[in-house]
């Protein structure tokens, strides 16, 4: 099996050297991932200048590694075009959180994403940081997961998260639920104004959600779709207006 793993974090994260170490038991692995962080950069990809990568200055225990001056989604074309189309892409794992509505501005899911785009099956994972994430520790759940998740070829792509001390491992679906919006100002050292963007969720987490998973110390494991269409709201549309 060929492994093409990338994050969002960057190529100097630990994240992405544990989880690079647990693909290398199941297959061939090679890292293409950005060579400085894309944290929330979404699906954006390069297309006003021409891209390029270097050898990793860090050392993964023999894994060949690459940094690219672009986002994840750019690290999952180059390094598919250079790689002759790997079989699976894994994304992180991410320092921080991958839940609910983060979804929706993730790179880390973006590059899983990419790679479904592109007919390769796509996986991200990540992790709270709210306290040192400890990988060594993680490392059976993260090991498990993708045992559960490369034996099944329906599941073409998934968002994992993994609670600092895992009790078991949920299926989940996606949490969707409402925010607040909450700007915070302030003053850099030269006293010009500066913001803060962050949001406040206005409803507990769903039972059975990939946020409910998480809070109740599971590993959260949620197959995601690229189609977006709301089956439920376009046959109420097509039967109230119909086009003809």
């Amino acid at each position: 099996m060929k492994i093409l793993v990338t994050n969002d974090d960057g190529i100097y994260s630990p994240g992405i050297a544990a989880l690079a170490k647990i693909a290398a038991r199941f297959g061939e692995v090679k890292i293409v991932a950005p060579d400085v962080e894309q944290s929330s950069m979404g699906h954006a990809i390069t297309a006003s200048r021409p891209l390029s990568y270097k050898k990793s200055p860090i050392d993964f225990g023999g894994i060949e590694a690459y940094r690219v001056n672009g986002t994840p989604a750019d690290c999952v074309a180059l390094g598919q075009h250079l790689w002759d189309k790997p079989d699976v892409v894994l994304s992180g794992i991410n320092l921080g959180p991958n839940l609910g509505n983060a979804m929706w501005h993730s790179g880390t899911l973006a590059a899983a994403k990419q790679a479904v785009l592109f007919g390769i099956k796509g996986i991200a994972l990540s992790t709270p940081t709210d306290i040192e994430p400890d990988f060594d520790a993680l490392d059976p759940f993260v090991e498990r997961a993708l045992d559960l998740l490369f034996k099944n070829p329906h599941l073409n792509l998934v968002n994992v998260n993994f609670p600092h001390k895992p009790q078991g491992v949920r299926w989940t679906r996606q949490s969707v639920r409402l925010y607040d919006n909450n700007i915070v100002p302030g003053l850099d050292p030269m006293g010009r104004k500066h913001y803060w963007f962050t949001v406040v969720p206005l409803e507990p987490a769903e039972e059975g959600t990939d946020r409910w998973a998480i809070e109740n110390h599971f590993v959260s494991i949620t197959p995601l779709r690229l189609d977006l269409t709301n089956e439920a709201e376009l046959i109420k549309a097509q039967l109230a207006y119909p086009i003809t």
